[in-house]
């Protein structure tokens, strides 16, 4: 079941205090961003964190699951902590604090054209 646009613009609204965050769509579902780098997804509108002490240590008890079969498991943020902005915006910025910069794309090298 694919998550629905208005549980991902919830959420990014709620989480908005975080810096820059933004949403991309994959496969039906969100991955969910923070300042360039991945912090959640979206899956079967759930909420999944990427895993970090630092969001462990934020969470207190932590709930894993898999956002989708055959993933490792992440944290499982549950819907009533989507209601408080302030909360979920620290989830987010001590997650992507603790997450190193991805690595910059390569350029695509453009096909051989044909004589």
């Amino acid at each position: 079941m694919a998550s629905q646009q208005s549980t991902v613009d919830f959420i990014l609204e709620q989480a908005g205090a975080a810096g820059a965050v933004s949403a991309r769509r994959m496969f039906g579902e969100y991955a969910l961003y923070c300042d360039g780098k991945t912090v959640a997804l979206v899956c079967d509108d759930q909420l999944f964190l990427k895993p970090t002490e630092a969001g462990r240590r934020e969470l207190g008890t932590v709930t894993e699951g898999r956002p989708h079969p055959g993933a490792k498991p992440w944290l499982l943020i549950p819907g009533e902590l989507w209601d408080d902005g302030d909360a979920l915006a620290t989830l987010f910025r001590v997650t992507a604090a603790a997450l190193p910069m991805p690595a910059p794309k390569k350029p695509r090298r453009k096909a051989a054209s044909k004589r």
